[in-house]
């Protein structure tokens, strides 16, 4: 629980917060909000936050051409048909839909869903008839949609026909979806990587937003393992002149639906990848709170930088004649305009918003309705940044203490768990796990032979020996002491046959690129050893 001072700068009594979606929506709405209505935020960049933007479950946004699997993904992970489903080759969702957790199944329409003020979707109305149209929320009881919620969206499509065809501003919805969002998953099909022109748009849309992405390149074993590696290497170059960043976007590889695999010689990998991919989704409840928190500093540095820029532009209209001209001139100088805020108020070039972008608005506002800068407001944001975030983020910290800890249960997460068919299970350090035989013994004669070169003394060799032996396994320093850590386990400093087995037993693991266990599991004890 912390106190912030008022925003006046006079001790009254002090604001508590009992949580940080509290803490998060009082500094919005008397810090941040308030520089953004005197500039004009909501018209150039995004609609104002409400409070359910702060209280709603971190959400999923699949994104991805059509017959990519978006829609079979969902039903994957839940396990369970979902109202308005609908699946096939051709392109089959073309609707926005907001799969949400709900006590009794059924569907609201878009219109219905945005004067919900329990729902983050109030400023959707934006997007007009046409969108809302298209856009409805399936509600049923699972236990996945307890924990976060996904929403599907309509196949992206090829062509400007197809782009004018739809009404609204795709990619303008997608954008505003991503800002919200707490993982962005686009998804392509190993057969089909041509990347269309709308989704070079979308990907292009969500840019400001690489932190949230993730790839999943799906319906992979329908393909061989070299046909995988050339599709993964074209995919990987397709991604890297539209996104254009220096940093390598996570692509998770796979099959993520519950039929058999059409070519199972990547079953491994494909484990490997959905337990990856599982891992970053379960996560997400428990980071909630700090992507919250990070997109509000976003979103104020933004608006600080929108302030600096309207203040700007208001300063050089002239008072009475021959506005229209220069309201034309300061559009097409914005650049300049640019490069002088960035200097004179030493702000990275990177917080500015596009310019081509910022261009296309002015266009269509009156310049003489803009205001001139307000220090108090921009004072009030420094001090939200500088140190009330810093204060929540201790907060932040306290809650993911106090509370268990939250992972998504349910569906498909669970089954990756159950018995011998968890991820992992009867390899590396867990081989031999449900065998009635010490697993180590099968290659005992082999390390026996070794052992008795070292010439034990009453059936132990010392640790300088065993050194001399292990390290020719060339595993660094630091791992072959945790070997011979596990593998003493009766804590004498020395090894018995049975011990020194184990010891290269585990570097075999480690060698064939296993990871060692923290403690020695129980069927890894020697049977000698079992009584201790």
């Amino acid at each position: 629980m912390f106190s912030w001072a008022n925003k006046d700068g006079k001790k009254k009594d002090p604001e508590l917060f009992q949580t940080v979606s509290d803490g998060l929506k009082r500094l919005y709405r008397t810090k941040l909000f308030p520089l953004e209505d005197t500039y004009r935020f909501h018209d150039f960049h995004s609609p104002a936050l409400e409070d359910a933007d702060f209280d709603n479950k971190p959400m999923v946004l699949l994104v991805g051409q059509y017959s990519t699997g978006k829609t079979t993904f969902i039903r994957h992970l839940m396990e369970q048909d979902f109202p308005g489903m609908r699946i096939g080759p051709e392109p089959t969702t073309d609707s926005f839909i907001a799969v949400m957790y709900g006590d009794q199944e059924g569907l609201i329409p878009g219109n219905a869903l945005v004067v919900d003020p329990k729902k983050p979707f109030r400023k959707l109305n934006a997007f007009g008839n046409a969108f809302l149209n298209r856009f409805i929320c399936a509600q049923m009881p699972n236990p996945v949609l307890d924990s976060i919620s996904i929403i599907d969206t309509p196949g992206i499509l090829s062509g400007e026909k197809q782009r004018i065809s739809r009404g609204y501003d795709f990619a303008a919805v997608l954008e505003w979806f991503a800002e919200r969002v707490d993982r962005i998953i686009l998804l392509f099909d190993a057969h089909k990587l041509d990347i269309s022109d709308e989704f070079s748009e979308v990907i292009r849309a969500l840019k400001n937003h690489e932190d949230k992405m993730r790839v999943v390149l799906n319906k992979a074993d329908q393909i061989g393992t070299q046909q995988l590696m050339r599709v993964y290497g074209a995919l990987m170059w397709s991604l890297g002149k539209i996104v254009n960043t220096p940093e390598v976007i996570r692509v998770y590889i796979g099959s993520f639906w519950a039929q058999p695999l059409l070519v199972p010689d990547n079953r491994k990998l494909f484990e490997a990848e959905e337990q990856d991919l599982f891992r970053d989704i379960q996560g997400l409840p428990r980071n909630a709170a700090l992507r919250k928190l990070n997109d509000l500093i976003k979103r104020a540095r933004l608006a600080k930088v929108h302030a600096y820029i309207i203040s700007a532009l208001k300063k050089e209209m002239p008072n009475v004649f021959g506005k229209e001209n220069k309201k034309k001139e300061l559009i097409a100088n914005l650049g300049d305009i640019y490069t002088r805020i960035e200097k004179e108020y030493q702000i990275s070039p990177g917080d500015f918003p596009k310019l081509s972008k910022m261009q296309e608005v002015l266009a269509g506002q009156d310049f003489t309705k803009f205001q001139g800068l307000k220090p108090k407001l921009l004072e009030a944001v420094e001090d939200m940044l500088a140190n009330d975030i810093a204060k929540l983020m201790t907060l932040v910290r306290q809650e993911e203490a106090a509370m268990p800890s939250q992972v998504v249960q349910g569906g498909a997460f669970d089954g990756t768990m159950n018995g011998p068919f968890g991820h992992g299970y009867g390899e590396g350090a867990s081989e031999g796990i449900d065998e009635l035989e010490w697993i180590v013994a099968k290659d005992k004669p082999t390390y026996d032979e070794i052992f008795y070169t070292l010439s034990p003394v009453n059936g132990k060799v010392s640790g300088a020996m065993a050194k001399k032996e292990m390290v020719k396994s060339k595993l660094p320093n630091n791992v072959l002491g945790k070997i011979w850590k596990l593998a003493d386990v009766d804590k004498d400093g020395y090894l018995d046959d049975e011990e020194f087995a184990l010891a290269n037993h585990l570097i075999k693991v480690k060698l064939e690129g296993h990871e060692l266990p923290a403690d020695l599991p129980d069927h890894l004890v020697p049977p000698s050893k079992r009584g201790l």
